[in-house]
């Protein structure tokens, strides 16, 4: 199934999505408020089509998928080309950093780059969402806590990451990120390794790389995660960035008013956004 959260009328929800059409499940009775409370409940939402609201996808406003994470978890630095083009050393735990949920907007939405800076940078990855609570847990087990995945665009602020040596200032301006369109769960995805990402800079390729290229798996960065952290229902977890960021093209390659930039993943999705100047 392919999960998303939406805006209709001024009215937040969630639905599934089925061709081009959505089927607005959070509009029926009885039903969760929020994909992530959907996805807290655990049940069967089969049943809520019945009778469930259709619209066209092309007549509703994309959200966040989660509109409401406990934690946006981000892995830094996870292929090998782009540890490479940034210089830094190789290390034995995966690199960490946090987002947060305002720093992110849904498929369709501007991304806007603030006005203290003009580093504006894409970085096309793969995110998934945790679909059960759990700590310690084994590589074994780690792929049984994964709801879905999704394309994420984790839009960074470079002369802000590199105030100091930790990255959050570069990572949490407003509406800096894309999260979206939809999440996709893993029967429908199927094995991982061979799936390409690429992200377009105005219909140009800047990023080309497979999944299969992370330094630290998805298995590898659930278990280390979910050992300082209990890992909640509805967690983000965000797996890296190819090589190719602008920061290191020469000449840099930012992005600016008027762009549009996407994230495509195999047999997950597209995630397209503008970009326009904060106010």
């Amino acid at each position: 199934m392919r999960y998303m959260s939406f805006s209709t009328h001024a009215r937040a929800t969630w639905g599934i999505v089925e061709g081009d059409n959505v089927l607005a499940l959070g509009l029926t009775s009885g039903a969760p408020a929020t994909l992530k409370e959907a996805l807290e409940a655990g049940r069967d939402v089969s049943a809520l089509k019945n009778g469930a609201p259709r619209f066209p996808l092309d007549e509703v406003t994309f959200l966040p998928v989660l509109t409401d994470p406990d934690k946006i978890i981000c892995v830094g630095l996870n292929y090998e080309e782009h540890r490479r083009e940034t210089g830094r050393e190789v290390t034995g735990h995966p690199t960490l950093f946090i987002r947060f949920a305002n720093a992110q907007v849904g498929h369709g939405q501007a991304l806007l780059r603030p006005r203290e800076s003009e580093q504006f940078d894409y970085e096309g990855e793969l995110a998934l969402v945790v679909g059960k609570p759990g700590r310690h847990i084994g590589k074994e087990r780690a792929f049984d806590y994964v709801a879905g995945y999704v394309c994420f665009n984790d839009g960074s602020i470079r002369d802000w990451q590199r105030h100091t040596s930790q990255f959050a200032p570069g990572k949490n301006f407003a509406a800096t990120g894309g999260f979206g369109p939809w999440m996709v769960t893993p029967d429908e995805v199927g094995p991982l390794e061979n799936l390409r990402i690429v992200t377009r800079l105005n219909e140009e390729i800047v990023q080309s790389s497979t999944l299969g290229n992370m330094i630290f798996d998805i298995p590898t960065i659930i278990s280390y995660c979910s050992t300082f952290t209990r890992l909640e229902v509805g967690d983000v977890i965000v797996t890296g960035t190819p090589g190719g960021v602008g920061m290191k093209r020469d000449p840099q390659l930012w992005m600016k008013a008027g762009d549009t930039v996407e994230v495509e993943i195999d047999r997950i999705g597209l995630l397209r956004n503008t970009v326009e100047d904060a106010r």
